[in-house]
């Protein structure tokens, strides 16, 4: 059960050299509950997105982030791709400057393989990762199926803008099981379907629907680099995900790792409170959370 309320939060900026990394920490550093920090991360969202699920841990200190190039974080790479390996050694830097690990990790979507490769890369970082549906295409049985789905995604926004990509990302995220040939007989999908604009934006750079985040869903976790780390990894997997994409791939992810998936609320967005418009259950979802969390 939550304990004590925590309030303020304060805004940070941390310096890299070749990128300015926007962080929230709510609650104090050091943390006053004997607890470490719980760091919230995701990608391409940024920190808007875990508001409602900072709401329900309010007696924890709570640290989210903007990935470099995304939200408040700007970037002088000279890259406009989004690699899990890099935004891993950003959280690195992130978890130093809070005090150094390990810390409690909670990571969602293109955040779950960033945590993946962090927890790789360097394992005393996290003592507990729970990663929510990472969205590892290579995993897969049909991952082949899966990267054609995806550049069928990519060749709609590059066609027509941000209606007809995303009308195609959701029913591509949507659909159940494996990418057949039904799935890809099946005419483009009509923004006005899904409420989006039929005209194009002109838009070619979105992290979602571009090509900048493939590294993202291509990258191939080292299972023995990550069996031989410290850190407790829960593979997590929404209970209204379990046959789209994102549930199959928690699932073959877990199955990689030698373990079960562990079910929480909702879907996708479980976490969220409708701050993308399609609302999940965040009290519960972190009710499960804190349970898991918990356990030793």
């Amino acid at each position: 059960m939550p304990g004590t309320v925590i309030t303020g939060m304060t805004t940070r900026f941390l310096d890299t050299g070749d990128a300015a990394i926007a962080y929230d920490v709510h609650g104090p550093l050091p943390t006053t509950d004997g607890r470490p920090p719980l760091v919230l991360i995701a990608q391409p969202m940024d920190a808007t997105g875990f508001a409602a699920l900072v709401e329900q841990f309010a007696d924890r200190t709570v640290v989210t982030y903007d990935p470099r190039g995304l939200g408040r974080s700007t970037r002088r790479d000279g890259r406009s791709d989004h690699s899990p390996t890099v935004q891993a050694e950003d959280v690195h830097a992130l978890i130093e400057a809070i005090g150094g690990g390990p810390v409690e990790l909670f990571a969602s979507s293109g955040g779950a393989i960033t945590a993946l490769a962090l927890v790789a890369a360097h394992p005393h970082d996290v003592s507990t990762l729970v990663a929510h549906e990472p969205p590892l295409l290579p995993v897969l049985p049909d991952a082949g199926a899966a990267e054609r789905a995806q550049a069928r995604t990519n060749a709609a926004y590059v066609a027509n803008g941000f209606g007809a990509g995303m009308a195609e990302f959701i029913a591509m995220t949507s659909w159940q099981g494996e990418f057949t040939e039904e799935y890809f007989a099946q005419p483009a999908a009509d923004p006005a379907q899904f409420g989006l604009p039929a005209d194009d934006d002109g838009s070619r750079d979105d992290p979602l629907l571009s090509d900048r985040s493939w590294a993202v869903t291509a990258y191939r976790p080292d299972t023995d680099v990550l069996a031989a780390a410290p850190t407790r990894i829960v593979i997590a997997v929404g209970e209204e995900s379990l046959g789209v994409l994102t549930g199959r791939t928690a699932l073959a992810t877990a199955e990689l790792l030698g373990q079960r998936a562990t079910v929480f609320p909702s879907h996708h967005g479980g976490f969220m409170g409708g701050e993308y418009g399609y609302a999940g259950e965040p009290e519960a979802f972190a009710k499960k959370l804190r349970e898991v969390l918990d356990e030793q």
